[in-house]
């Protein structure tokens, strides 16, 4: 192989159109969706203090926000409830008239063109705040599948365009798929949360959606941050049971994760750029440390590049606006 002075790689990195035209990995607003915290009552805007510009919304200022969602070219959201009253079968969570069921009734109504994904799993409705049904402090995986399920209909029924299963019970996907087929809604593509670590990056989320678990942790349903291996286990298996397209959360710490798993299932993958990702950058930049913009699409390349085909940022809005300029400079 020839070498150096022949070959010269930085030939091909000498200017801006050079660069661009040669770039192997493109970030596009297509690849995002943005997330969105729905709350009862009207006209409320709640800034989240761990993260910064995202707010949780109320049903009607919800769809406004996806309003803007939808101008900025984003072609997707995913809504996350927080209801009124919290029970320990996580009840609200499958009323038919519950927050994120509301949510996505006016969603669209204001935004038809707007694909709407509800996450589903009951951590947010519960008043222990873990993610299934909880017998003797420990939390039961087959008594959690029916309300699950149930959950997932509900929001099918209220219009949903795509569910996702959140909670890491074996067998979710299975009872979600089954459950949507006989009640007539098989086109309701799931996106499953395949590999959901037990990471130190969801505080904000946390804080955003009050669902810290009152006792205990959810170790014994979430994947340890050690393993690779049960990963690959737990995305082929629910390949097996039917989901349509995978998820590995958290996305920056396990861009090994998303790697591997491009490389070995052929489903599109999603990668959440979850609330600890989105707080450090917003933290480091409010203190001058990084430049927030550069930061950030350095990150959600990362990702891209790594094998994600979509990525579910709270940096939405603002990538779509950057790469929108970008755009109108070239």
């Amino acid at each position: 192989m020839p070498g150096f002075p022949e070959v010269r790689l930085r030939r091909l990195r000498r200017n801006a159109p050079l660069r661009a035209m040669f770039c192997e990995t493109r970030l596009a607003v297509s690849d995002l969706v943005y997330p969105m915290f729905v709350i009862p009552r009207r006209r409320q805007l709640q800034e989240i203090p761990s993260m910064p510009g995202i707010y949780r919304l109320s049903v009607d200022q919800a769809a406004k926000e996806a309003e803007e969602v939808s101008r900025l070219g984003i072609p997707a959201v995913i809504l996350f409830g927080l209801p009124e009253a919290k029970d320990e079968q996580g009840s609200s969570a499958y009323h038919p008239k519950g927050v994120v069921q509301r949510a996505i009734a006016a969603i669209k109504s204001a935004t038809p063109n707007l694909l709407v994904i509800t996450d589903v799993c009951l951590c947010q409705y519960t008043s222990h705040g873990h993610c299934g049904v909880v017998v003797d402090e420990q939390v039961d995986n087959d008594k959690t599948l029916e309300l699950l399920a149930r959950t997932a209909l509900s929001h099918a029924q209220a219009g949903a365009d795509i569910v996702a299963p959140s909670d890491m019970m074996d067998g979710r996907v299975k009872a979600i798929r089954q459950t949507l087929d006989e009640a007539n809604f098989e086109h309701i593509p799931i996106l499953s949360y395949a590999a959901k670590y037990a990471s130190a990056f969801y505080g904000p989320f946390r804080e955003a959606a009050c669902s810290a678990p009152q006792f205990g942790d959810r170790r014994s349903y979430q994947l340890d941050p050690a393993n690779r291996g049960e990963a690959l286990r737990e995305v082929e298996q629910d390949i097996a049971e039917g989901a349509d397209i995978i998820m590995i959360k958290p996305a920056l710490p396990y861009l090994d994760i998303i790697r591997q798993v491009r490389d070995t299932f052929n489903p599109p993958l999603a990668a959440y750029n979850v609330s600890g990702e989105y707080a450090l950058v917003k933290a480091a930049a409010r203190q001058g440390w990084v430049e927030e913009k550069k930061a950030t699409l350095e990150i959600l390349t990362a990702i891209k590049r790594a094998g994600a085909d979509i990525i579910l940022t709270y940096h939405a809005k603002e990538v779509a606006g950057w790469l929108a300029e970008e755009s109108r400079e070239i």
